[in-house]
């Protein structure tokens, strides 16, 4: 009669196999300890600091989060800064969120399944790659010389006789803004959706085709479903970067539309470090909550 040793039993009866796991796991753990939990724990309790035109002053206050939300309460005003600026930040979020949705998933879809040749599938990836070759700032600043009141659309359609006067909207205005944020973080929604659609049995979409469904039927109920893990990652890459991005609403919005990150920012620079950390922990929870939903969706660990 012969008996069969588990793996799991092999490495227990191994004297140290589970310290060395634990040793090896360490670096990573003080990285992240290092890097993330200290600084996050330091924001959190700068949060209830006070503090006047001078110093810092240590302790526990709910001020600054009461400053924040102040107004809120009455409805007569409408909706107050704080609800406005969330708002508009979500906003801001939800439209480069559908954009890159649909050019992300249109991209990976043509990449993944019309372009036979890996050869050809990884040229035409690196293509898409090439605007991460330089910084976001320089790729921010190229639209200004297109879109400006002087600038090349302008021109180019007045020459066209299309238009009489040049077109305000296209820079400074929120379009110019989702503009920016589509073209600097449309790829973190191509790479997770390309690489979910690689995964995909083509055999599943051959059985597909072979009981009649249309090319359509298969997208929407073989190859969506079964990229919704990358949809989903690239949810969350894109919709976490653009709800804390100041740089790209201050550039292209022309320091006019706000954002909590803008807020955040701004504060920090007049040296209110407590109410920037009581922002900035606002800002956590609700971006918190917004992943907690999508991974509701999804178990992304099948894909990482």
């Amino acid at each position: 009669m012969s008996t069969t040793t588990t793996p799991s039993l092999l490495a227990a009866a191994v004297p140290g196999r589970t310290i060395a796991a634990w040793w090896q796991a360490a670096p990573f753990t003080l990285v992240f300890a290092l890097f993330f939990l200290i600084p996050l724990a330091l924001i959190v309790m700068v949060s209830f600091w006070d503090f006047n035109e001078y110093e810092l002053l240590p302790g526990f206050t709910l001020k600054n989060y009461v400053s924040i939300f102040a107004g809120c309460g009455d409805a007569s005003d409408g909706l107050c800064v704080t609800l406005k600026t969330y708002y508009s930040t979500l906003k801001f979020s939800f439209l480069v969120w559908l954009i890159t949705l649909v050019i992300g998933f249109t991209v990976a879809y043509f990449l993944a399944f019309h372009v036979r040749s890996s050869g050809m599938q990884t040229l035409l990836f690196v293509l898409c790659t090439i605007p991460f070759w330089t910084s976001n700032v320089i790729r921010m600043i190229s639209w200004v010389p297109l879109l400006g009141r002087n600038g090349l659309v302008n021109q180019t359609l007045m020459g066209m006789k299309l238009i009489e006067t040049p077109i305000e909207w296209l820079l400074f205005s929120d379009f110019s803004v989702v503009l920016a944020f589509v073209h600097l973080y449309t790829m973190f929604m191509i790479v997770p959706i390309f690489n979910s659609m690689m995964r995909i049995d083509r055999s599943l979409i051959e059985a597909a085709s072979d009981s009649g469904a249309s090319g359509w039927q298969t997208l929407w109920n073989v190859i969506v479903p079964l990229s919704r893990t990358g949809i989903i990652i690239g949810s969350i890459f894109v919709i976490t970067i653009v709800m804390g991005d100041f740089v790209t609403i201050g550039v292209m919005g022309g320091q006019q539309i706000a954002s909590i990150g803008k807020i955040i920012q701004v504060q920090t620079s007049y040296l209110q470090f407590p109410l920037a950390a009581a922002n900035a922990v606002i800002l956590l929870a609700v971006v918190l909550m917004i992943i907690w939903g999508l991974t509701r969706l999804v178990d992304i660990r099948k894909e990482l």
